[in-house]
């Protein structure tokens, strides 16, 4: 299976500013993409969005508006979000080119998507704990702030480099299995917690911080589909026994 550019979408988080919705229609367009998501947009469709694409209408017109962002990238088997600080959610941090190679190579396998935040917040920590890596543009230190279009144009320029330069793919591991998408991966997230509540894992520990840490190792390794459905046979197996243990007390 190849790289398949058409897989990769650019989601916006709670976009204050219509005209930045245009602007990043336009950015995605020059670049030769055309998916754009929105979650929760403040003011969307609007006269701003469509004079600032200057002519992008058909991105803005088929952009998908969604509540929340595990809605919008639920089908995407890697997620990627712009961030332009540090935040509490440690994740590992990709610059714009290792980011735009890592999108293209995992459009091979599903879906992708290339997450901003709100342009005076950015994207929040519970937001960043859907994603698998974070990516971080290294302008000055003094004045780092760029303009949430600039943030999309610049990686959608990377990801024009890495299509224009790829080379053609390898046969693929015939058993490979898909990657698990984020739906999947959140409803074995949600299973794993309640395991550890079930076999009484934490012992005062705190249940939010061990979560963090666990969510991180997953999203990092990379699960595949198989990997999430025999992991989550375990999780049964684990509360199996713990309600017979407490059947028999």
């Amino acid at each position: 299976m190849s790289a398949d550019s058409s897989r990769i979408r650019f989601v916006l988080v709670r976009t204050s500013h219509p005209g930045n919705i245009g602007a990043a229609a336009r950015a995605i367009r020059t670049m030769g993409f055309n998916r754009l998501s929105l979650v929760a947009p403040q003011r969307f469709p609007h006269a701003d969005a469509v004079a600032m694409a200057a002519g992008a209408v058909e991105e803005l017109d088929n952009a998908v508006v969604t509540p929340t962002l595990v809605t919008a990238i639920a089908d995407c088997t890697l997620v990627l979000g712009c961030t332009a600080r540090k935040r509490v959610v440690q994740l590992e941090e990709l610059s714009p080119r290792e980011a735009a190679a890592r999108a293209l190579a995992a459009s091979a396998h599903g879906p992708v998507a290339i997450v901003f935040g709100n342009e005076r917040t950015g994207l929040e920590n519970d937001e960043l704990m859907s994603c698998h890596a974070a990516v971080h543009i290294p302008s000055v230190e003094d004045f780092s702030s760029l303009n949430l279009a600039q943030a999309v144009q610049l990686l959608a320029y990377e990801l024009r480099l890495a299509v224009l330069a790829q080379v053609p793919a390898k046969t693929p591991d015939e058993d490979r299995e898909p990657p698990a998408t984020i739906d999947q991966l959140e409803h074995f997230f949600g299973h794993l917690a309640q395991m550890l509540d079930d076999i009484d894992f934490h012992k005062g520990r705190s249940p939010m911080t061990i979560m963090k840490r666990l969510r991180r190792l997953f999203l990092r390794t990379g699960l595949e589909q198989r990997e999430v459905r025999i992991l989550r046979g375990i999780f049964d197996d684990a509360q199996r026994m713990a309600r017979l243990a407490r059947e028999r007390s």
